[in-house]
């Protein structure tokens, strides 16, 4: 299952662009196997530039990505967040970001990461000085909101496309039935020229019976039950009726 198999992901984008123009933090979302499925919002040169730039602190960056859970300090000293997408209690993807400071940095901190890391110190330092700083309190808040806002609209996405296929199958059975239902009036129509050649039949056998007599005491037995028969016929035909007048009406009533 994937989020942009159901969700209209222009509005998606929306979503998240305007939560990082309103909160400053950074975000992007992510598939179940881990791979970006929306634009990168506020993304620093702190993180992007220098610290994915260079093969060790990209390695990092990752396994946080991975294992991050709920709001985390990530490897370089920032607050990241990372929150479950799930439809159905399914886990479909991430809501991941955060990339601010909880307050103002200690340089010395950041440039010791710098060294283990392999990039310029000043650089990196300068790329420090531009990040955001939000209390944890506010982060926190913010990426459960965000968390929330999405999982709510993923599943309302889900559950529209859910119910547009269940109707588009309920019109389609809705008219196989009328189909059916057509095909059964015509039947019984058949039926009822039956049931009048029956009672010409029998009315026939009568008069013949009647004619010869004596002789003609079984033939007029035979000429009784097919008079029986034809009448069982057309209370049969007459409750056949019904049940098709009342099939017609669901299936009207399910066509509204």
């Amino acid at each position: 299952m994937e989020i942009r198999d159901f969700t209209d992901m222009q509005e998606f984008e929306n979503i998240m662009a305007n939560w990082a123009a309103a909160t400053g933090l950074a975000t992007v979302a992510v598939g179940a196997d881990g791979k970006y499925i929306s634009g990168c919002y506020n993304f620093t040169d702190f993180c992007i530039k220098y610290t994915r730039g260079s093969a060790e602190g990209c390695a990092r960056c990752e396994k946080c990505d991975r294992e991050g859970q709920g709001v985390y300090y990530c490897h370089a000293g920032l607050i990241d967040f990372g929150i479950p997408l799930e439809v159905e209690g399914i886990k479909v993807g991430s809501v991941i970001g955060g990339q601010v400071l909880p307050q103002e940095p200690d340089e010395e901190k950041f440039r010791k990461v710098a060294r283990e890391i392999g990039v310029n110190e000043d650089q990196y330092i300068k790329a420090l000085q531009k990040v955001n700083v939000r209390s944890e309190e506010a982060i926190k808040a913010s990426a459960e909101l965000l968390g929330k806002v999405l999982n709510n609209f993923i599943n309302a996405e889900y559950a529209k496309k859910k119910n547009s296929v269940i109707i588009e199958k309920l019109e389609k059975g809705a008219k196989s039935t009328s189909e059916l239902v057509e095909r059964i009036g015509s039947k019984t129509m058949e039926l009822k020229s039956l049931q009048n050649k029956q009672k010409i039949l029998a009315l026939n056998a009568s008069i013949e019976a009647a004619r010869a007599g004596e002789k003609g005491a079984g033939f007029a037995v035979v000429a009784k039950e097919v008079g029986k028969l034809s009448e069982l016929s057309t209370v049969v035909n007459s409750e056949i009726e019904e049940i098709v007048d009342k099939i017609t009406e669901a299936v009207d009533e399910m066509q509204k």
